[in-house]
């Protein structure tokens, strides 16, 4: 808004009506601009001066550049997952968010950050989470779709660590940074062990297929070659930004780099398995690529089982001397006394060729007072009698009516078992998977089978342990059954929900972390693929194809002994979480002094 300009002086003439004439414009003029003066002032107090605007703009600017570097950190690192080609990703892809945490300085920007960070990087690995390119079950796709946005939060619990660490004074901004890898690792062994868990995309899965380096976490664990991985990402930020503001190179930056890189690498060269293993067992594994959505809307128990036994016919003449099923092979529960036909055709397989027959089997146990009830067990409305349905493996022997079970301890959430069901009833009815399986109980205890087997050295007693599906994913949990005696392990699963997407491929890589973690062998079963044989050094050795009904027969290698991971598994673990609990609580701690001594220092200025 402007001031009115003064009327033009003309020449009116020196007579009395010119001077009027004059007097009245001049008298207009000024009356107008006197109304708008205090207007003006009034717009000057809600406009911003142009030093705000411009620094507004520079702040609009830093958000939008960082958004870019959170999407490339987020896509490097979703890069690094199978299938996809690229697992030394991991090794530089969170450099760009290192550059972003270092410049916010309120937890609520940092926790924004990570969680955009993990949100793009599930995008990238997960986003075949929902079965969306099979869009048969609407209740999984939304699943699915839900767990994109969840998983990320729990991203921010290094970010709070991270925050917490700085504003207790318990280190210097400038030196935080290191500290993130124990922060990391206690969100990630946080996140295996509650009922909400998906720890699918940690950072030491982006090793399945850098064997070498991860050979490593036969000492370490999963979460030490997470925190490696994060430390190198870290002197790698380090000795960048130290070049870019200076010109200089971080010595310290570049020690713990060649540290954390070559120590690894050296110990898996050097520990390199060379030679063929001392003893193997021929093993079958059936492959029979049903569709599970048909199989469980109603497929004939007969007609799968029929299947099951003549292609377990086909690896007998190929001198198996164990059958493996898939998961879930029948869709019945089996051993409830309404199915015996299929179980003496079961037995009598097993009998006639002298063979161990391990399958996955929906199963269900009761039990009345007296004996010990899971707490997840449901009760009959009319008798003392409880029951608890399970996603079980079961292990038919020759010549035996005894049948050896485990139940599933992992279940996946929203799919196998509402998370928090006992704190939330109503989630029963609200999650309800459309094939009906979305309400198994956790299973008792980590069994290990134990079968008489026929061994390239003679016929002895082998002890093995059966994992389903996402069981395989957590390193704490498979490591039990190695410290109780496992000599390989065998995976029962059913990936065929998802399609021919990443999930699969990825789910049957991370088998690979498994076992080089134990040195122990792994053989997988998949309804619909992919059967392998993963060595002790990680390495497949066979393997079918997605989407084909075969068989596959491997010889498997047999294991004993422990190695330093299987003996001292919780040790890291509960030295991470120890460090994160003393940054948390000395953060909390700093918070109360500083309110005490504030609430002190306003007393005594009001006595």
């Amino acid at each position: 808004m402007f001031l009115l300009k003064p009327p033009l002086r003309k020449k009116w003439g020196s007579s009395a009506e010119a001077r009027v004439r004059s007097l009245t414009l001049w008298y207009f003029w000024k009356k107008r601009n006197r109304c708008r003066l205090p207007v003006m002032k009034l717009f000057s107090m809600f406009s911003k001066p142009a030093h705000l605007s411009l620094e507004k703009a520079e702040e609009k600017a830093q958000l939008r550049h960082d958004r870019y570097l959170l999407v490339i950190a987020g896509v490097l690192m979703g890069f690094a997952y199978p299938p996809v080609p690229f697992p030394l990703t991991s090794f530089f892809a969170l450099v760009p968010l290192f550059t972003v945490l270092e410049r916010r300085q309120k937890l609520i920007d940092l926790n924004r950050a990570i969680w955009f960070f993990g949100f793009i990087t599930g995008v990238v690995s997960l986003y075949w989470v929902g079965a969306f390119t099979v869009g048969k079950d609407p209740f999984l796709m939304i699943g699915g779709g839900l767990m994109l946005f969840a998983n990320p939060v729990f991203f921010l619990i290094p970010s709070t660590l991270y925050y917490a660490a700085i504003r207790s004074g318990f280190v210097k901004k400038e030196y935080a940074l290191w500290f993130i890898p124990p922060f990391w690792a206690s969100y990630e062994y946080f996140y295996m062990n509650i009922d909400l868990n998906f720890p699918w995309i940690t950072v030491s899965n982006s090793l399945a297929d850098f064997q070498t380096y991860y050979k490593f976490a036969d000492v370490v664990g999963a979460l030490g070659m997470t925190m490696l991985v994060i430390w190198f990402n870290i002197a790698l930020y380090k000795i960048w930004s130290g070049w870019r503001a200076e010109k200089k190179i971080s010595k310290p930056a570049v020690a713990v780099a060649s540290l954390v890189l070559f120590v690894p690498l050296a110990y898996g060269v050097i520990t390199k398995g060379s030679g063929a293993p001392t003893e193997t067992v021929r093993v079958g594994l059936i492959q029979p690529n049903l569709d599970p959505y048909q199989k469980w809307a109603g497929g004939s128990p007969d007609e799968i089982l029929s299947l099951y036994l003549s292609l377990s016919d086909k690896a007998i003449e190929q001198g198996a001397k164990m059958i493996i099923f898939p998961e879930t092979a029948l869709p019945v529960y089996l051993m409830t006394g309404q199915f015996q036909p299929l179980v003496d055709r079961i037995h009598q397989f097993a009998d006639s060729n002298k063979v161990p027959l391990l399958t996955g089997m929906p199963h269900i146990k009761y039990f009345q007072n007296g004996d010990k009830i899971p707490p997840d067990a449901h009760k009959f409305p009319d008798a003392d009698i409880w029951y608890g349905s399970y996603n079980s493996v079961l292990l038919f022997t020759p010549n035996s009516t005894e049948v050896q079970q485990y139940g599933k301890h992992k279940l996946v959430p929203f799919g196998e078992r509402t998370p928090y069901i006992g704190q939330i009833p109503f989630f029963a009815d609200l999650f309800k998977w459309g094939v009906g399986i979305s309400s198994w109980n956790e299973g008792q205890d980590t069994v290990v089978f134990s079968a008489k087997l026929q061994t390239s050295k003679g016929e002895r007693e082998v002890k093995f342990a059966a994992l389903v599906c996402f069981e395989s994913v957590f390193p704490y949990y498979v490591t039990e059954f190695s410290r109780r005696g496992a000599e390989f392990f065998a995976v029962v699963t059913n990936d065929s929900w998802y399609g021919n997407t990443s999930g699969p491929y990825q789910h049957k890589e991370f088998s690979n972390l498994r076992a080089l973690e134990n040195n122990r062998a792994v053989v997988r079963a998949a309804n619909g693929g992919i059967s392998c044989l993963i060595t002790p050094d990680g390495h497949t050795t066979k393997q079918t194809k997605m989407y084909e009904q075969t068989m596959l027969v491997v010889d498997v290698p047999l294991e004993k002994g422990e190695t330093l991971f299987t003996e001292s598994s919780l040790f890291l673990p509960r030295f991470v979480y120890g460090f994160s609990l003393f940054a948390f609580f000395a953060w909390i701690g700093k918070i109360i002094y500083l309110k005490t001594r504030k609430d002190s220092k306003y007393i005594e200025k009001n006595r």
